[in-house]
């Protein structure tokens, strides 16, 4: 299958994901005993929940558009990987909803928190498995063939954002609001341009 393909498909699956973290904002109703001030303030855990995984959501498209654009095309192992990944991505609408509704309750917060970046560490491990299979297993499908010394530099680039979603789950039974913080302050590192340029990418 040629890597058009297989991008313009996972595109519309990041499309759809990204989307859905929206229906978790909602107008206050009227009649509430604040003002309406005080109601939208009250939903600040929607708007960190939702903002983080946008960005994260984000920043998988990006990366997954330089990683696919280094492919000529794809055997049926990069498509069964690239097909976890999103069944990964797919299910992030539904863990930042579990967070953005239990972070401030004491029962089931922690919980709530650690499903919330076990996904984000999921996601992150079949990424990491699927630039390895074309990196590292079927180098002869890529466009432009590259040194093994480089191919193997950019895999360690992606196995590095594994370690802060690790210490987030194992952190989510002490505190909620570090675990999100963290996958906060992940977000907002690989957003930043110096972060996300990739010098390696096939342009």
């Amino acid at each position: 299958m040629s890597a058009n393909r297989l991008e313009a498909f996972s595109d519309g699956v990041l499309a759809v994901a990204i989307t859905l973290l929206v229906l978790d904002i909602r107008v206050p109703p009227i009649g509430s005993p604040g003002s309406l001030g005080h109601e939208l303030a009250r939903q600040w855990p929607i708007y960190a929940a939702y903002v983080t995984s946008f960005l994260t959501i984000g920043i998988i498209w990006i990366n997954h558009h330089a990683m696919t654009n280094r492919l000529e095309q794809a055997d049926h192992s990069i498509l069964v990987l690239n097909l976890f990944l999103l069944l990964s991505i797919g299910v992030l609408p539904f863990a930042t909803s579990l967070m953005s509704a239990y972070l401030k309750h004491p029962q089931g917060q922690h919980l709530a928190a650690a499903i919330y970046s076990g996904a984000f560490l999921v996601m992150s491990l079949m990424f990491s498995a699927l630039n390895r299979q074309i990196l590292i297993k079927r180098p002869h499908l890529l466009k432009v063939q590259l040194s093994s010394g480089l191919r193997r530099r950019i895999l360690a680039r992606s196995l590095v954002g594994l370690v802060p979603y690790v210490i987030a789950t194992a952190l989510a039974a002490l505190s909620a609001y570090l675990t999100l913080a963290i996958c906060a302050l992940v977000a907002l590192f690989y957003a930043l341009p110096m972060a996300s340029r990739d010098e390696t990418e096939v342009g």
